[in-house]
């Protein structure tokens, strides 16, 4: 790859990516799917952005903690276990 194909792809990343973010951003104060569309908008900037894969990251595991994950995971919910016994 030239320098010059990963600066155009690194520049293309960044507006597609930012573009969805920014529609995500303000789907949170209209009425939308935002917290569909922001997840969507990092994981297209984390393809080139150290940054975004931490802010993905950090969101997926907010997300796994508020529904509980799944109980073979660890930390799981301990409801779900007992009820299996």
């Amino acid at each position: 790859m030239t320098a010059a194909y990963r600066r155009a792809r690194r520049l293309a990343v960044a507006l597609v990516g930012s573009t969805v973010l920014a529609l995500g951003v303000l789907l949170v104060f209209l009425p939308g799917p935002a917290f569909v569309v922001i997840p969507v908008g990092l994981a297209i900037l984390a393809v080139e952005f150290a940054w975004a894969r931490r802010w993905l990251a950090r969101i997926r595991d907010g997300s796994k903690r508020l529904v509980g994950g799944t109980p073979n995971e660890p930390g799981g919910n301990e409801l779900d276990e007992a009820s299996d016994r």
